[in-house]
């Protein structure tokens, strides 16, 4: 058996890990778009570094596109197999790849003009709705806690991850030369204190474990002070500046958390009056999904459930679908909180809303997760007084603040805690992937301290033969 990493290897997105059995069959884990690269993005995404038509079978850990955004690019290419994912994934992961290809559709079209100007050939999105449409019915659903065989040689178990509705570890059983070996990949990993999921669940012992590691090297701040950090921001540029809020959230997680902690302020009477603008179709449709799933939220909110039937509404909370819409929100002069994708801030509709007031002093640019270092919203929180938006420069005059309370990833006393139902001498490898490689790096060395044995952070492309 042999593990290639394809993706996420010393760096952050792009998730693709592609197992090869003796017996010829291969199994992709994740198959993620790279984001917030900078330069290197579209070099990334064009190739896979492997051979699409030799994958058997696909698994999803959960939804966000670093984890499937390239999935119809691979059908595109001639992939025609399964791809299991738990119930709620499969609902997120319609709605996110449809929304992916329209997104690459207009930024291809918007930047086609200013290529034309310059005399440059038009670029092509990766895929196109039809694309899409190919893959959506090879969407597979395996329930959490239920053991799949997908081959007579791989059995297959999901267990709750804690990161985004429908998130899971996966792990797999392996038969191959008369032995049976266990293998698990985290995904990406929640938190214990999350406040809206349940926790990360325990999984089985694993000989072999691919886990990421995003903040392997940092504790995160308080989950309780969220809704007090939300309302100085609001208070300070709304209330007292008369300026935009503009937050960056991603669709799926970030936006219902955001949401969450404002109806909380709503009900304490303690939000101030001001417009709240949800500028994202998808977070609508993602929104809706994650009410079909209440099974998956934490105790905290099926008790909040039993008085408050809505609990991610809230007076003054409006949506914006249209294109229209969304325009008219940069004409009106009133101060108000704009939420829109995506958290990076290197696409979508809120690419637009930052260029529209990063050159304003009384708007500020709010950051509530993580953000690639090459991204937009990572070059806004290293502190860049000038940056580039659709090939143009902007003086960053707005404030740009952060709250780091909000983070789906665990930090690294959450990664442990997952990792704590396992034996460490007792796992044969440990493989870090999903962070920045001098996290990466950090992380190797604490898991070492921990008592496991071998672990290592591979390269983009690196195989392993494994024992």
């Amino acid at each position: 058996m042999k593990i290639s990493f394809h993706g996420a290897a010393r760096t952050v997105t792009g998730s693709k890990h592609l197992v090869q059995l003796n017996n010829g069959e291969n199994i992709l884990l994740d198959c993620g778009l790279f984001q917030g690269m900078g330069r290197d993005t579209d070099s990334l995404n064009a190739k896979f570094g492997f051979d699409v038509t030799q994958v058997n079978y696909v698994i999803l850990s959960h939804a966000h596109i670093d984890h499937t955004g390239l999935i119809p690019k691979l059908v595109k290419e001639g992939f025609d197999g399964k791809i299991y994912c738990t119930p709620a994934t499969k609902a997120l992961t319609e709605i996110l790849l449809a929304d992916s290809a329209m997104i690459q559709r207009d930024d291809a079209k918007y930047g086609n003009k200013r290529r034309a100007k310059q005399g440059l050939p038009p670029i092509e999105p990766l895929y196109d709705l039809d694309d899409v449409n190919l893959a959506i019915p090879m969407l597979t659903v395996v329930e959490y806690n239920t053991p799949t065989s997908i081959s007579p040689s791989v059995e297959l178990l999901f267990t709750d991850a804690g990161h985004i509705i429908g998130s899971a570890a996966v792990s797999l059983k392996i038969k191959e030369d008369g032995k049976t070996k266990a293998l698990t990949f985290s995904g990406d990993i929640g938190r214990y204190r999350d406040m809206i999921l349940r926790s990360p669940s325990v999984f089985p012992p694993a000989d072999y474990i691919i886990i990421e590691s995003t903040y392997g090297d940092k504790l995160h701040d308080l989950i309780h002070t969220t809704p007090d950090d939300l309302l100085k921001y609001i208070e300070h540029t709304c209330v007292e500046q008369k300026g935009n809020l503009i937050i960056p959230a991603f669709s799926v997680g970030r936006t219902q958390e955001i949401l969450f902690e404002l109806n909380q302020l709503s009900l304490e009477k303690r939000l101030p009056h001001i417009p709240v603008y949800v500028d994202s179709p998808l977070s609508i449709e993602a929104t809706d999904v994650l009410k079909k799933f209440p099974k998956y939220f934490n105790k905290k909110i099926q008790k909040i459930l039993e008085v408050d039937d809505d609990p991610f509404d809230f007076e003054g909370l409006r949506y914006i679908k249209s294109v229209e819409e969304s325009k008219a929100l940069n004409e009106d002069l009133h101060p108000k909180v704009i939420i829109s994708a995506s958290g990076m801030a290197d696409a979508g509709r809120v690419k637009h809303h930052i260029k529209n007031n990063i050159s304003n002093t009384k708007c500020t640019i709010l950051m509530v997760g993580y953000c690639e270092p090459h991204s937009l919203g990572g070059r806004l929180m290293n502190g860049s007084k000038v940056v580039k938006i659709y090939s143009e420069e902007y003086e960053v005059k707005a404030q740009v603040g952060s709250i780091k309370s909000m983070s789906a990833h665990g930090d690294y006393e959450d990664l442990m805690q997952f990792l704590s139902c396992q034996t460490p001498h007792l796992v044969e490898q440990v493989f870090v992937v999903h962070g920045e490689a001098d996290v990466q790096d950090h992380f190797c060395e604490r898991l070492r301290k921990k008592g496991f044995l071998q672990v290592q952070a591979p390269e983009l492309h690196e195989t392993v033969v494994l024992k």
